[in-house]
């Protein structure tokens, strides 16, 4: 689905004439200015997957970012703007194709965030695991003493009966018993497991979304997955996509058009053209014999 049609940067002499004016004011930096006229790069024309290739510095998320900025796409985390970074926005042109359900911006900072907040909560289940062990063991103790506490005292009773009921359960182990009242928990997974886990969360279906290096924290085997995941929304879920990244797995993605932000002028390119792609093809050509 194509929901953004095109994006138009500001021309190299708009930009000139805005920097010449602004040059009286005291700020010491024209970020987004001065980075796309130096690239040749003037009109992105946007496709149901488009992604942007290139190395550091190379201003793939600054455009995604006015992208998102231009239609406010939903974020879930800052990204590093400018005092000039509205001023360049309102200097774009956007054609939309269709409406969107909905925009949103997933990024390796908000990764990070629902790691540590998945850590965080898992750190409570641990000590909810605890308390659930103590109370298994009290509850066995105390029936020695008074078997009257297995007893329904009254409709108030009620939730401490059927704790005292269920761990008495001859059925019930002490390990079944904590199993199931943490079972709809969240699990302590590992980083990849964690950064996979958020994108299956926030990706649904009718909408764009602009991921900014999603190859960060995901194991090779995880790329893939969710490679393969993104084509299919794409493809039954009514989606749009725009990435920036430089993982020849998502850059392989069947059907995706790639702009080379490397190249002067920026261009279309096939993603085993890339110089990324290739040097990790040489390499392994390099080693054909070890495997």
């Amino acid at each position: 689905m194509i929901y953004l049609k095109k994006l138009v940067l500001p021309s190299a002499k708009d930009e000139i004439y805005f920097i010449r004016e602004e040059k009286r004011t005291c700020f010491n930096t024209f970020y987004p200015f001065k980075i796309f006229p130096d690239k040749g790069m003037r009109e992105v024309s946007l496709d149901t997957v488009t992604m942007f290739y290139g190395g550091n510095g190379s201003g793939k998320s600054t455009l995604l970012n006015v992208m998102a900025h231009k239609i406010g796409a939903a974020r879930y985390s800052e990204f590093n703007d400018s005092p000039l970074f509205d001023t360049f926005v309102d200097m774009c042109y956007l054609e939309w194709a269709k409406r969107p359900r909905a925009s949103f911006v997933l990024t390796s900072d908000d990764v990070f965030d629902y790691a540590l907040n998945a850590r965080a909560i898992n750190e409570g289940i641990d000590d909810r695991r605890n308390q659930l062990f103590e109370r298994y063991v009290e509850v066995h103790h105390a029936m020695i003493t008074d078997p009257e506490m297995g007893q329904l005292h009254g409709l108030d009773d009620y939730e401490r009966w059927r704790e005292v009921r269920e761990i008495l359960s001859p059925k019930k182990s002490q390990s079944n018993y904590v199993k199931k009242r943490v079972a709809q928990d969240i699990d302590l997974c590992s980083n990849g497991e964690t950064a996979m886990r958020y994108f299956l969360d926030r990706i649904e279906e009718n909408a764009v979304y602009f991921l900014d290096e999603p190859e960060n924290s995901l194991s090779i085997e995880y790329q893939i997955e969710l490679s393969d995941y993104i084509a299919a929304t794409a493809r039954v879920g009514n989606c749009q996509f725009i990435i920036a990244t430089h993982s020849p797995i998502f850059l392989s993605m069947k059907g995706a058009k790639i702009y080379d932000l490397d190249d002067y002028p920026v261009s279309n390119r096939d993603w085993t053209d890339l110089p990324n792609v290739r040097r990790y093809f040489e390499f392994f050509m390099d080693h054909k014999d070890e495997f």
